[in-house]
C-alpha cells in the first residue's frame, strides 16, 4: 500500500510547545522497521492552483509569502516560517497523492494530514491548510476532465473520526451536495464553536469502546441510508489516534483494541462497498508519543491488510 510522508520540514516551535511534530519522523520510522508492509514515498508540494480549490487567494498567499498577522498566527498556533509553509503545501500534496493512489488501487495513507480545522480563509487548531478538502476537490476536477460532464461526478464522503469535530471542513462543504461530512468527537472538546456537518455524533468524555463502536456502528448505518441513492466514488477518512485512553487531550479514553476496531469497523464497511479511501493520520498527543504511533501503526496495518483484500477482489 502507498503511504506519502511530509516530515523532513520542522516548524520553528518554541520550547514547550504541546504541538507533537517529531510524531510524524517518529511513524515514519517506524514504519521504516516493517519492510514491505507500505510502499513509503515523500510527498510533492500542493500548488497555489490546488489549494485556490479551497481556500481565498488573499490567505493563501498570506500563508505563502510570510503575510500571516500575529493574530492568525495565535489562531493557528505556530509562528510563520518557509519550513511551516512548506510543511503545510506537502501535507496537503501528501492526500492529494494518497486520493490518487486510492482512486488506483482502493486504498492508500498520508502519515500527517487530517487538518480540519482549517477554513476557506483561515487557519486553526494547528491546521493551515485543508488538505481533505483540497485533495477532494482536486480529485472531482480531475473526474470531470477524464469523464466530461455527460457522466455523474465524484462523489465524496469524509469520515472524521478525529476526538475533535471537523469544524473547517463542515464549513467548506456545506450546502455542497456533492461531499458528505461525518464527524464524531468528543461533545465537550475543541473547537468550542461546532460547524454542522452532515451528521455529527457528539460523544461525553469518557465514554469508553462499548459505547464509542456502538455509536460509530448506528453512525455508518445512516450514513449508508443517507448515501444509498449517491453513493460516494471517494472516501477519506480520518483515522484520529486522540480518541485513545493514553492521549493528553482526546478523554474518550479507548483502549488500544478499541482504537483498532474502529479501524478495522470503516475499512471493511468500505471496501464491502467497494469505495475507494485515503487515510489520513490526523490527531495524537499522547503522553508518551510512542503510543500515539504504536496506535497509527495499528491504523496503517488495517489498512495495508485491506489493501490486499482490495486487490483479492479485483
Amino acid at each position: 500500500m502507498l503511504a506519502f510522508h511530509s516530515d523532513a520540514h520542522s516548524l520553528a516551535l518554541p520550547p514547550g510547545h504541546r504541538f507533537p511534530q517529531s510524531k510524524y519522523r517518529l511513524l515514519r520510522e517506524a514504519l521504516e522497521l516493517a519492510p514491505g508492509l507500505l510502499r513509503l514515498e515523500a510527498a510533492e508540494a500542493a500548488g497555489e492552483g490546488e489549494l485556490a480549490l479551497v481556500h481565498t487567494p488573499d490567505y493563501v498567499d498570506a500563508v505563502l509569502q510570510g503575510h500571516l498577522s500575529a493574530a492568525q498566527q495565535r489562531e493557528i498556533g505556530f509562528p510563520w516560517s518557509p519550513s511551516m509553509a512548506e510543511r503545510s503545501c506537502r501535507s496537503v500534496g501528501a492526500s492529494i497523492a494518497a486520493a490518487r493512489a486510492a482512486l488506483e488501487e482502493g486504498v492508500a495513507a498520508n502519515l500527517a494530514g487530517g487538518t480540519h480545522h482549517a477554513y476557506a480563509d483561515k487557519g486553526s487548531g494547528y491546521c493551515v491548510f485543508n488538505d481533505v478538502a483540497v485533495a477532494g476537490r482536486l480529485m472531482q476536477a480531475e473526474w470531470h476532465r477524464r469523464h466530461g460532464p455527460s457522466r455523474l461526478g465524484l462523489r465524496l464522503l469524509v469520515i472524521d473520526l478525529d476526538v475533535h469535530q471537523g469544524n473547517g471542513t463542515a464549513s467548506i462543504f456545506r450546502e455542497d451536495e456533492s461531499a458528505f461530512t461525518f464527524s464524531m468527537h468528543g461533545a465537550r472538546n475543541f473547537p468550542f464553536r461546532k460547524e454542522a456537518s452532515d451528521l455529527d455524533v457528539d460523544l461525553p468524555d469518557g465514554c469508553g469502546d462499548d459505547a464509542y463502536l456502538a455509536a460509530l456502528d448506528q453512525a455508518l448505518e445512516q450514513v449508508w441510508q443517507r448515501l444509498a441513492a449517491t453513493p460516494p466514488g471517494l472516501a477519506f477518512y480520518l483515522a484520529g489516534a486522540d480518541p485513545h485512553e493514553g492521549d493528553r487531550l482526546g478523554r474518550l479514553k479507548l483502549t488500544t483494541a478499541g482504537m483498532l476496531e474502529r479501524d478495522r469497523r470503516v475499512l471493511q464497511a468500505l471496501r464491502e462497498r467497494r469505495i475507494p479511501v485515503a487515510l489520513s493520520m490526523a490527531g495524537g498527543y499522547g503522553h508518551d508519543l510512542n503510543t500515539t504511533v504504536a496506535v497509527q501503526v495499528n491504523t496503517l496495518s488495517e489498512a495495508a491488510r485491506s489493501w490486499l483484500l482490495w486487490r483479492r477482489l479485483r
